[in-house]
């Protein structure tokens, strides 16, 4: 699969934010990361298929980061947590600035096998499911960076940096010393908090019938009017066969 989305900061910040991986994950429906280690993370997926809800469980882990190249490379596994249903996938993001330079565009091809109940549904719905997710995906990471304009390692960096009077990007305020003090001036930075919308949170789980309903139902259709067409032609072949019928009577 082949998708891509747009994040609105320059290259150099889009790879700090993206590879801030707990920093993130709430803008991905349905996951929850559970340990990060700075190589491999262990979380959970919930994925609701109708009235069924499935939770997998695994890890992912860095198998290249290229700075230089602006290149990573992740394989990821995982399991039913109650079930035989498995899902493994290898994921190559690359990253390059678009046009104006103020954001990056982050192109993605994965190679997927999935086991079990959802693999029900074919490629052609896995594909448009990636396509969706990866469309919130990006939705959400937006309204993240756009809130405070910082991951919350750059808030962090934001503090040790406060002297030069301006951290990640956003002005500060320089706090004066009282009358007659011989302390030095201090850099306070601007941002608050209580202006700041809260990160977007991931919903509770992927609901694959609300992503792709549109697309199970261009599937169903043509099968449905191909059904029934064969009942009509049914009813009129056994009308024809029966004693009395316009067959017999010729």
């Amino acid at each position: 699969m082949d998708h891509s989305f747009t994040v609105p900061v320059p290259p150099d910040r889009a790879w700090d934010v993206l590879l801030d991986v707990e920093g993130i994950a709430p803008c991905m429906p349905g996951a929850t990361v559970d340990e990060f280690d700075g190589e491999v993370v262990t979380g959970r997926i919930k994925v609701k298929v109708g009235p069924v809800s499935l939770t997998y469980r695994g890890t992912a882990k860095f198998i290249e980061r290229d700075p230089a190249a602006q290149v990573v490379v992740m394989e990821a596994s995982g399991k039913e947590t109650r079930g035989a249903g498995t899902a493994s996938a290898t994921v190559r993001a690359s990253l390059e600035p678009e046009e104006s330079g103020a954001a990056t565009k982050v192109t993605m091809h994965t190679t997927m096998n999935v086991t079990g109940r959802p693999a029900q549904f074919g490629r052609g719905v896995m594909v448009e499911v990636g396509g969706k997710l990866v469309e919130k995906f990006a939705e959400n990471l937006a309204q993240l960076i756009s809130g405070d304009g910082a991951t919350a390692a750059e808030v962090a960096a934001a503090g040790a940096a406060s002297t030069d009077g301006a951290s990640a990007g956003r002005p500060a305020a320089t706090a004066e010393a009282g009358s007659g003090s011989t302390e030095p001036a201090t850099a306070v930075p601007v941002a608050s908090t209580a202006s700041a919308p809260p990160a977007p949170q991931s919903d509770d789980s992927i609901n694959l019938v609300r992503l792709v309903g549109p697309a199970i139902l261009k599937r169903v259709i043509p099968v449905a009017v191909a059904l029934a067409v064969l009942a009509l032609l049914g009813r009129r072949f056994r009308h024809l066969l029966r004693p009395g019928g316009r067959g017999q009577k010729e």
